[in-house]
């Protein structure tokens, strides 16, 4: 295959799947390694931004996906009148910002930092697929240990959790102090 057919194969597959796909899946489809295919969704990415086009490919985590423009929202919100989403709880906002910074964490440990119960926060999160339970601690009751989901990613618009903003000294040494 030629690399304008390789570039074909990787829109058709990503178009088609809608949801992000991983770059060994890609890689596996191409029967290609992942340097070469790097190298081809990277000249794909600047493609697209180099001639403005409406659709954006990005990346999370080493998972692939098309995405349109924000700077076009206006024009795709005229087409479709979007269903409001109800956006996060201060309680939600709090136990996401928790989790995403001291990842991976239990339930108890949030509750701690909080000082108060995370329950329905934390169903919260997971039911909009912004968390998810990456573990299980091998301890008395084996608590589920949490993390950020590729979701959680892809709403703040990060390709990884390094990518979150930095947090004040003061902001680190009080969670820290609050989780042990």
């Amino acid at each position: 295959m030629d690399k304008k057919e390789i570039k074909g194969v990787i829109e058709a597959v990503l178009f088609a799947a809608g949801d992000p796909v991983s770059l060994r899946d890609i890689c596996n489809v191409l029967d290609m390694d992942q340097k070469e295919v790097l190298l081809i969704i990277k000249e794909m990415k600047d493609l697209y931004n180099f001639e403005r086009s409406g659709l954006q490919l990005i990346e999370a985590e080493g998972h692939y996906q098309f995405s349109t423009r924000p700077e076009h929202y206006e024009y795709i919100q005229k087409l479709h009148s979007p269903q409001r989403k109800q956006g996060l709880s201060q309680a939600a906002l709090e136990t996401l910002a928790i989790i995403a910074y001291k990842q991976p964490i239990t339930r108890a440990e949030v509750d701690s930092i909080r000082g108060v119960q995370s329950d329905t926060a934390i169903s919260t999160l997971i039911e909009k697929k912004l968390i998810q339970e990456v573990d299980r601690l091998d301890t008395i009751g084996r608590p589920i240990v949490y993390g950020t989901t590729i979701d959680f990613l892809k709403y703040f618009g990060l390709s990884t959790v390094n990518e979150l903003p930095e947090i004040l000294e003061e902001q680190i040494t009080y969670l820290d102090e609050n989780t042990r």
